[in-house]
C-alpha cells in the first residue's frame, strides 16, 4: 500500500474530526484517491492543486486551518473544561497523525502515485507537526475559539438566527481615528474589563451622524480580535431573534459583542421589549459572555410625538418614563457631538497628509469650509467625503 492510500484509509475512520473531510482541499484529495481511472485521477490531482492554490498555495496551512476551524466534540470539552474519555483522546490522536501524514505530501508524492514522469502541477507545503499545533492552539481557546469564529472577527445573522461570518468586514483599526479620543478609549477600555472578566456596561454610543459611532465599535474587536472579541452584527428587526443568537454562543469560550447599528423604535414596536428583557438581564435573552453595543443618533431611543406626550394615558408620567427608560438601561451612554470647527479642520489637515493631497493650508481650510456649509454639518465623515473628492 502507498503513502496516498495510506492516508486515504487513515481518513476514512476519522471521527472526532470528521467534518474536516468536507473542506474543500482535503474532499478534493479524498475524491483523488477514490479514482480509479487514470485519466480521471489526473483531473481530480488537477482539482486538489486547483483547491490548494484557492486556499493560499501552501498544503499544510490549509490542513491547519481546516482543523483549528472545526467544532468537535474534543474542542466544546475543552472549552468547557469537562473530562474527556481516553477512547476520544486516541481517536484524536490517530486524526492528528493522519493530517499530518497528509500535510507532508509533495506533487512528487503524487507523481510516484500516477506513475506520470513529465512534470505536474505542483504547491508548497511545509513540515507540521499537527499534534502540537492543535495543542498549542487548544491551549489558548478562550482567545481563539473554533468552529467558524477560530477564523472571523464580525459575524451576521440570517433571518432565521443563524450566525454566518462577514468575509469582507470592515477593517477599520483604531489607530485610524482623528479626534475623538476620550470617546474611543471608553468604549475600548470597557471591551477590555468584559475580556478580562471584570464587570463592564452594555454601551450605548449617540449623537450626529458622521462622527465615526459604528467605526469605533468595529475598530474595537478588529484591535481585540486576538484577544478573543468577536462581534455579531444585528439589524433592529432581527431583536426577536436574539434568545436564539444568545443560545449560540452562551457555551463558547469566546467573548461576544452583539451590535445593533443605528437603532431607534417607534412607540409600539415589538422589539422594543425583547431588547430592554436583554438589557436587564433576562435569562431567556442574555449570555453571560455577551454585551450589547448600539449607536443612535438620539439620546432618547424611541421615537415619540408631542401628541403621543400628552396622549390620554391615566397614568401618563409613566407612560412617559417607560418610553424613555430604554436608553438609561444602557450601563454606559456615549456622546459623539459633531466637531468643533477646529478639530474639523484638524481632521481635515491630517487626511489630506495621509491621502497625499498638497495643497495650501489656508485653500485647503476654506474649501473644506464651504464643502461642510453646502452639505450643512461638519463630521468626521463630511471631512473624508472631502478629501476623497480633491483626490
Amino acid at each position: 500500500m502507498s503513502k496516498i492510500e495510506e492516508i486515504y484509509s487513515s481518513l476514512c475512520l476519522f471521527t472526532v474530526t470528521r467534518e474536516v473531510l468536507k473542506t474543500p482541499v482535503i474532499s478534493a484529495f479524498m475524491a483523488y484517491c477514490e479514482e480509479e481511472n487514470k485519466r480521471e485521477k489526473l483531473k481530480k490531482y488537477g482539482e486538489f492543486v486547483s483547491s490548494v492554490y484557492e486556499n493560499g498555495g501552501v498544503l499544510s496551512e490549509c490542513i491547519k486551518k481546516a482543523l483549528f476551524e472545526n467544532e468537535n466534540v474534543y474542542v466544546k470539552a475543552i472549552s468547557k473544561d469537562e473530562k474527556i474519555s481516553a477512547k476520544i483522546e486516541n481517536s484524536l490522536n490517530f486524526e492528528l497523525e493522519a493530517l499530518s501524514a497528509l500535510a507532508s505530501l509533495t506533487s512528487d508524492s503524487f507523481g510516484l502515485d500516477m506513475k506520470v514522469t513529465g512534470k505536474i502541477p505542483e504547491y508548497d507545503t511545509e513540515k507540521l507537526d499537527v499534534k502540537k499545533a492543535y495543542s498549542a492552539r487548544l491551549s489558548e481557546i478562550h482567545r481563539h475559539g473554533y468552529g467558524i469564529f477560530a477564523s472571523y472577527c464580525m459575524f451576521s445573522s440570517t433571518d432565521n438566527g443563524e450566525i454566518i461570518p462577514i468575509e469582507s468586514a470592515d477593517k477599520t483599526t483604531i489607530d485610524s481615528f482623528i479626534g475623538y479620543g476620550e470617546e474611543r478609549k471608553k468604549v475600548l477600555d470597557n471591551t477590555v474589563a468584559f475580556l478580562e472578566g471584570r464587570p463592564a456596561a452594555n454601551i450605548l454610543l449617540y449623537g450626529d451622524a458622521g462622527t465615526g459611532k459604528s467605526s469605533t465599535v468595529k475598530a474595537v474587536a478588529n484591535h481585540l480580535f486576538e484577544s478573543g472579541i468577536r462581534l455579531i452584527e444585528i439589524r433592529k428587526t432581527q431583536l426577536l431573534l436574539l434568545p436564539k443568537i444568545m443560545a449560540q454562543i452562551a457555551k463558547n469560550p469566546l467573548k461576544f459583542i452583539i451590535f445593533i447599528d443605528d437603532l431607534s423604535f417607534n412607540k409600539n414596536d415589538d422589539n422594543f421589549s425583547m431588547l430592554k428583557a436583554t438589557l436587564e438581564g433576562s435569562a431567556s435573552a442574555k449570555a453571560k459572555n455577551a454585551v450589547i453595543y448600539a449607536t443612535s443618533n438620539r439620546r432618547h431611543i424611541v421615537k415619540e410625538t408631542f401628541g403621543e406626550r400628552e396622549g390620554n394615558d391615566i397614568h401618563r408620567n409613566d407612560t412617559v418614563q417607560e418610553t424613555l427608560s430604554l436608553s438609561e438601561r444602557f450601563g454606559l451612554t456615549i456622546l459623539f457631538a459633531k466637531p468643533s470647527k477646529p478639530l474639523y479642520l484638524e481632521i481635515i489637515k491630517e487626511l489630506a497628509k495621509r491621502k497625499g493631497v498638497t495643497m495650501d493650508e489656508n485653500e485647503l481650510f476654506v474649501k473644506a469650509e464651504a464643502f461642510a456649509l453646502n452639505r450643512g454639518y461638519r463630521s468626521a465623515r463630511c471631512a473624508e467625503q472631502f478629501i476623497d473628492s480633491l483626490i
